[in-house]
């Protein structure tokens, strides 16, 4: 997942920067970027279901947790859940390589979804994959987090791991949210240009902070800081900082 969005962050970030300096890029560069753009951000979501469904396995099957959750099974799941994400990006670039004249892919556009991928078709198909990877996740994490819950009734001994597993689907939960402001961004992005016409440079960096870069600048720091060694020593880093303010305030007192 960190992988993911690393790369999603980078895609984007490239294309909102050309789309600032440029205005108007080629459609070619510009499917490029939407489809990489687009994988990423639905990858997120599906990451979050396999992930939660390895921490069901571990609380509620430890005894073949080291069986189910191989090196190599994790490859494949990696690699399933890939190009299940991938598919329905690669459907739309070959409906548009079909009913697009070539002419189409050497201008030059603001590059936004709408504007490259322009059946109508598109949308409604967009639209019911969409509805199903988040009613698929959105099931999944309830229904490990009721099980964990329910394991961890029944097994005292384990209730501390348990307390652990059904905290970090929680989190999952939270990260999930996030990933559906992607969903609604665009309508919301339209209103508030028309609210605000005048603003809409200032709207769209706005939207762009809030849904792209907030999540997944939260997400590392929330599993980081859940971490005994990563804690500890991000503790002593910020106590050794704050120790070196104040010796440079009293030296600056002495000297003055």
């Amino acid at each position: 997942m960190v992988l993911n969005d690393m790369l999603q962050l980078i895609v984007t970030s490239t294309l909102f920067v050309l789309s600032y300096i440029l205005y108007r890029i080629n459609v070619s560069f510009c499917c490029f970027f939407i489809l990489v753009a687009v994988f990423t951000t639905r990858n997120t979501p599906v990451n979050l279901a396999v992930m939660a469904i390895e921490r069901y396995i571990a609380i509620c099957n430890p005894l073949r947790h080291g069986q189910i959750c191989t090196v190599r099974r994790t490859y494949y799941a990696i690699g399933v859940m890939w190009f299940i994400c991938a598919a329905p990006a690669i459907a739309d670039l070959f409906t548009t390589l079909a009913k697009e004249p070539l002419s189409f892919f050497r201008k030059s556009v603001f590059c936004i979804r709408p504007n490259v991928f322009r059946d109508p078709i598109l949308a409604k198909k967009r639209l019911a994959f969409d509805i199903i990877y988040f009613s698929f996740v959105f099931l999944t994490l309830v229904y490990t987090y009721v099980r964990i819950l329910f394991a961890a009734r029944a097994l005292a001994t384990a209730k501390v791991l348990a307390q652990k597993a059904r905290n970090t689907i929680l989190l999952h939960g939270v990260q999930l949210a996030m990933c559906m402001l992607s969903y609604i961004s665009p309508s919301l992005e339209v209103v508030l240009h028309l609210i605000f016409p005048a603003y809409i440079l200032e709207i769209r960096f706005a939207n762009y902070i809030i849904v792209y870069i907030l999540p997944r600048f939260l997400s590392p720091i929330i599993y980081g800081m859940r971490d005994a060694m990563f804690r500890k020593y991000f503790k002593m880093y910020l106590l050794s900082k704050r120790c070196a303010v104040k010796k440079r305030r009293v030296e600056n007192i002495n000297d003055t």
